[in-house]
């Protein structure tokens, strides 16, 4: 008589799926690879569209696969499949061992001891999808947000709402004995406008998101965010043209970390390490920035948009100083940038899908608060540019970067005059980092997607209100 463990549960990823992992990983073992590692996933998405006064797009969508990674020596090989079979494992295992010239037998120690018990994050968060609203309930939300955009603002050609919920569960097994499981939950709010009068034109957007807090949108404050919306619309609709030029700026918190984020934080990744692509490869311990920067990466703070129990290789985050005072600490590793570069993991192994092998990559990354306040670095400067708001932007290989300015006002005397659009700032993170010369006492945050080789991934950008001493402002 054959015995055979039951098979594992399809609607859950937890300790039944054991027997059929150990199985898979010890077959890779044994194939000559020196580590195995999957990553089992279930995604349920639900998108909402608000145009106007109606409902224009809605767009679920479910998922379950699986991606698998071997490692041998410096080289891996990944493949991802939707055959969660444990003849679709195997087959997905063949093809990975495959890429490394490695063929799984039935002969040869595997030298796997099994897993470790599981490291359960989930058990607290069971109830966090059936906790979030349903359709009705958020498309209600949504067209209360863009009546109120209607009510608050003027000469409004276009108003806009969306609404996103992002359920993941995740199930990660490695033949070093990781064995963890997580669910997570990111929402997010967006309201955009268009204000047209004439020849005059103004389009602002603001994003609001949160991990782990289902009931975000139920006490979302509509009223205060349209009016947000909507004053920053109306300042910029007459808005001169602000003149080209070199010469100091501050930004201000939340949204304006962005520029931190691409331009030097990419630059901290040691996936750009292996690339060769950062130009800070070989600097730590030397400064890289004005001692007035210190910079830190994190997915510890409580509901941010890049926080997480764990990242997407079983490992729990830690907070990362990445810069303390100019000289720079340490890069974001992941198990390949460990393997490649020898720089330590630091919980940053993440991917968009069981469909990406993970990477190094950002979580909540932020510049950290100084002693100033705002009022302090406006009225250092004698002439200059006060971004308010971030637009889109482009950032190249090695950091140089381009920055809209959604909306900006000049600083005149050391006073905020009048509001000037078409603004951009141009620059090279490591010309820029050595010139912000004062950070505020109001550090914040904001929510962002970020895209790089694994993917799409939620993070969080931040900063305080930050004086740049000199940096080019395209214009006209």
């Amino acid at each position: 008589m054959v015995v055979t463990s039951a098979p594992p549960d399809l609607q859950h990823l937890d300790q039944s799926w054991q027997k059929r992992l150990e199985t898979l990983l010890a077959a890779g073992r044994s194939a000559g690879a020196d580590l195995v590692e999957v990553f089992l996933e279930r995604t349920d998405h639900l998108g909402v569209l608000a145009e106007q006064d109606g409902i224009t797009s809605v767009s679920p969508a479910f998922g379950m696969g699986a991606g698998l990674r071997v490692f041998r020596g410096l080289r891996d090989g990944f493949v991802s499949t939707n055959d969660l079979s444990e003849g679709g494992l195997l087959e997905a295992l063949d093809q990975a061992l495959g890429m490394l010239g490695l063929m799984r037998s039935s002969a040869g120690l595997s030298g796997f001891e099994g897993l470790a018990p599981l490291r359960d994050h989930a058990s607290t968060k069971t109830d966090w999808l059936e906790r979030c609203p349903d359709l009705a309930q958020a498309t209600a939300r949504l067209l209360e947000g863009t009546a109120v955009l209607e009510r608050h603002g003027q000469h409004l050609q276009v108003r806009r709402g969306s609404y996103a919920r992002d359920w993941q569960e995740v199930l990660v097994a490695a033949s070093d004995g990781t064995f963890a499981r997580d669910v997570r939950l990111h929402q997010s709010l967006g309201l955009n406008v268009l204000a047209a009068d004439g020849e005059h034109r103004s389009s602002i957007g603001r994003r609001y998101g949160s991990h782990g807090r289902p009931e975000q949108l139920q006490q979302w404050d509509a009223d205060a965010s349209a009016r947000e919306v909507c004053e920053s619309a109306g300042a910029m609709l007459y808005a001169d043209y602000v003149e080209a030029g070199q010469m100091p700026a501050v930004l201000a918190n939340r949204f304006g970390g962005v520029i931190f984020h691409e331009a030097c934080g990419h630059l901290l990744e040691t996936t750009q390490v292996e690339r060769g692509t950062t130009p800070f490869a070989e600097k730590v311990g030397e400064p890289i920035a004005h001692e007035a920067v210190t910079a830190i990466d994190e997915g510890l703070s409580d509901g941010a948009f890049g926080s997480l129990a764990m990242d997407d290789e079983g490992m729990e985050p830690q907070r990362t100083v990445l810069i303390e005072n100019g000289v720079l600490k340490r890069f974001l590793s992941d198990r390949a940038g460990e393997l490649r570069t020898g720089h330590a993991r630091t919980g940053s192994g993440r991917r968009q899908s069981h469909a990406f092998a993970a990477a190094s990559r950002m979580r909540n990354t932020y510049i950290a608060a100084g002693p100033h306040t705002p009022a302090d670095l406006i009225t250092s400067v004698d002439r200059g540019l006060y971004c308010k708001s971030m637009g889109g932007g482009s950032v190249g290989p090695t950091g140089q970067f381009n920055f809209a300015v959604e909306e900006g006002y000049l600083i005149e005397n050391g006073q905020l005059t009048k509001p000037v659009k078409g603004a951009t700032l141009i620059g090279e993170a490591r010309e820029v980092m050595p010139r912000i010369s004062m950070c505020a006492n109001d550090l914040d945050l904001a929510a962002g997607f970020c895209g790089s080789v694994s993917g799409s991934v939620f993070v969080t950008v931040g900063q305080p209100h930050i004086k740049v001493d000199s940096i080019t402002v395209g214009g006209r």
